[in-house]
C-alpha cells in the first residue's frame, strides 16, 4: 500500500540510523514502556497446502527478532511469519523475504493475498469487510519453489517499538533508518535459522517495492549477504516523478497508459502489450511535446484534449478544462460521477457507492482499502494466535495511520531506482522481475517501464524484466493474473 509519504534520513547502518547523542531520552523511554507484556517465544505448527497438483507439508512459524541500539539494549521487536517446507534440508532451496509498503502496511497483503500458502479473498469488485475471514489453499503460492519469510516493520502488524515516539521516529520512521534495521532483520533471521548459504530473494509490494532494491543493495554491500533476485510488486520506484506537475510532464505521462488500460477494460478489450503499445508511444512522444508547449499553443492543447479524451473515455469538456492533464483522484471522481459511484486509486475499475455524490469534492475512503482491512486483519490474527498458537496481546495493525502520520517528510526527493541500478551492476548474476497491474493509478506501471528503459544494460538485457497483468495494485486478486504472475516468478527462480 503506498500512501505518498516522504523521508530522507542519513543513517549509519550499525546504529540503526541514529547518532549516539539521540540516546539522551533512553531512561525516560524505557520507563514509559516498562509495563508492556513480553512477547511469547516463537511458535510453530505443521500445515498442509496444495498447489499445481502437489501436496506440500510445511511448518509455519510466528516469532520476533530484536532490534538493538549501539549499547546492545533492545529498542524494538519485529514480528515475522515464516513458511518452511518440511523434509531434509536442501542447501539449494531458496528463501524469500517479503515486505509490504505504506509506509505503515504489514506484510499480510503479500502473505494472505498473493504468495503465501493460504489466502483470503480481497481486492476485487464486490469484496466486502464482512466477507468470511476464512483461509483456503492459495493456488498462487510460491512455497513449492521457495521458503518465505514475511516481515512486519515496526508499528505494523504486532511489531513494536520499545522507545518513546520521538526516538521511534528517529530510529524507525525514516527512509534510511527503515532500510538499515530491516536489512539487519533479514541478516538476523538467516543467522538464527542457519540459512546463510541458501539462495536468497527479496520481494516487496508498493512502498515495499521501494524497500526492495535498497535492502538488496544494503545486504550486498554492507552486511555481506548476496541476493539472487528481486521480485518487485506494483513498486513505488521513482517518487521524484511526482514533482513539479505544473512544469514537468512526467506526472501526467506516467498515469495516462493506466487510464487508457482502464478504459479499454471497460470496453471489454483484452489487455496486452500490443494493445497498450499505441498509448505508450503517444505518452512518451507527442504527449510530452504538446504538454511542454503549454497553453500558449492552442493547437497543441487541442491535440492533447482530443487524444486524452479518446484514451481515457472521459467527458471532453472535463478534459478541456483540465488541459489534457488528468489528476488521478479527479479522474476517479469524474469517471463514475453520473453513476453515483467512486473508483479505487488501486484499481480504477473497482467501485463502490459514493456516500456524498453531490459534494463539490471527493469525501470518501478508497473502495479497495475500505474493504480489505477487516478480512485480512481477522484472518491473520486468527491464524497467528489460534492456528499457530503465538498468544500475543495487543492490536494488529494491518495499515497503521500512526506510522504514516509520523513518517519523516522528504520521500519525493529520494529514488529507489538508483539502488536498483547499483544492485544490478554489482551482481551480474542477479535477476529482477518488476510486475504491475495495468489499472493501478497509485503506482503506475509506466514509471517502471521508463526506469528500466533508462538503465544501463549489464549482461543479459532480460535479467531486469517488466511483466504486466490485468487488474490494479493487487492484480493477484484476479485468478488469471495471479496464475500468470506465478509462472513469471517461477521463471525467475528457474523452477520447473
Amino acid at each position: 500500500m503506498r500512501t505518498i509519504l516522504r523521508a530522507i534520513l542519513a543513517a549509519s547502518l550499525l546504529t540503526v540510523g541514529l547518532a549516539p547523542a539521540a540516546l539522551a531520552d533512553e531512561p525516560k523511554a524505557a520507563e514509559a514502556k516498562i509495563d508492556l507484556p513480553a512477547f511469547p517465544a516463537d511458535a510453530s505448527v505443521k500445515q498442509v497446502t496444495h498447489v499445481a497438483g502437489k501436496t506440500l507439508n510445511y511448518t509455519a512459524t510466528v516469532g520476533s527478532l530484536p532490534v538493538r541500539d549501539e549499547k546492545g539494549k533492545k529498542i524494538a521487536e519485529v514480528v515475522f511469519t515464516a513458511y518452511v517446507l518440511d523434509g531434509p534440508r536442501d542447501p539449494k532451496r531458496p528463501v524469500t523475504f517479503a515486505f509490504n509498503g505504506g509506509p505503515g502496511a504489514a506484510s499480510v497483503y503479500l502473505n494472505l493475498g498473493a504468495i503465501g500458502p493460504k489466502r483470503v479473498q480481497f481486492g476485487a469488485q464486490g469484496d466486502a469487510p464482512s466477507d468470511p475471514a476464512v483461509l483456503v489453499d492459495n493456488p498462487g503460492t510460491w512455497l513449492d519453489f521457495t521458503d518465505m519469510v514475511f516481515i512486519d516493520p515496526v508499528g505494523t502488524g504486532f511489531s513494536r517499538s520499545l522507545v518513546d515516539m520521538e526516538e521511534t521516529k528517529k530510529r524507525f520512521f525514516g527512509i534510511d533508518a527503515d532500510i538499515n534495521y530491516l536489512s539487519r532483520i533479514v541478516y538476523d533471521w538467516l543467522l538464527k535459522n542457519g540459512r546463510m548459504a541458501s539462495p536468497k530473494y527479496v520481494s516487496g509490494e508498493s512502498y515495499g517495492g521501494y524497500r526492495g532494491p535498497r535492502i538488496t543493495y544494503t545486504l550486498q554491500t554492507k552486511l555481506g549477504v548476496g541476493v539472487n533476485g528481486m521480485i518487485l510488486v506494483s513498486p513505488y520506484l521513482e517518487p521524484p516523478l511526482d514533482l513539479s506537475p505544473d512544469l514537468s510532464p512526467m506526472a501526467w505521462v506516467s498515469t495516462l497508459p493506466s487510464m487508457a488500460a482502464s478504459n479499454y477494460e471497460r470496453q471489454g478489450k483484452a489487455l496486452s502489450p500490443a494493445l497498450m503499445a499505441e498509448v505508450e508511444t503517444y505518452a512518451r512522444g507527442e504527449y510530452v511535446t504538446d504538454l511542454l508547449k503549454g497553453r500558449r499553443d492552442p493547437a497543441a492543447v487541442a491535440r492533447l484534449v482530443d487524444k486524452v479524451t479518446a484514451y481515457t473515455g472521459l467527458d471532453r469538456n472535463f478534459v478541456q478544462l483540465s488541459g489534457g492533464r488528468i489528476d488521478s483522484r479527479a479522474y476517479l471522481r469524474e469517471l463514475y460521477r453520473k453513476e453515483g459511484k467512486i473508483g479505487s486509486w488501486y484499481d480504477s475499475n473497482v467501485t463502490q457507492d459514493d456516500p456524498f455524490p453531490w459534494s463539490a469534492y471527493g469525501r470518501r475512503g478508497d473502495p479497495i482499502l475500505d474493504a480489505i482491512i477487516a478480512p485480512t486483519t481477522s484472518a491473520i490474527v486468527d491464524f497467528t494466535t489460534r492456528v499457530v498458537g503465538w498468544k500475543v496481546e495487543g492490536r494488529y495493525n494491518a495499515l497503521s495511520e500512526e506510522v504514516g502520520r509520523n513518517w519523516e517528510k522528504g520521500v519525493e526527493l529520494t529514488s529507489a531506482s538508483e539502488d536498483l541500478r547499483q544492485a544490478v551492476a554489482a551482481d551480474p548474476k542477479m535477476k529482477v522481475l518488476i510486475v504491475h497491474g495495468y489499472d493501478d493509478l497509485s503506482c503506475p506501471y509506466f514509471i517502471s517501464r521508463l526506469v528500466i528503459d533508462q538503465m544501463a544494460m549489464s549482461g543479459d538485457p532480460n535479467r531486469v524484466r517488466l511483466a504486466l497483468y490485468p487488474g490494479g495494485h493487487m492484480f493477484y486478486s484476479r485468478p488469471d493474473s495471479q496464475t500468470a504472475f506465478r509462472q513469471d516468478v517461477k521463471g525467475l527462480f528457474g523452477a520447473p
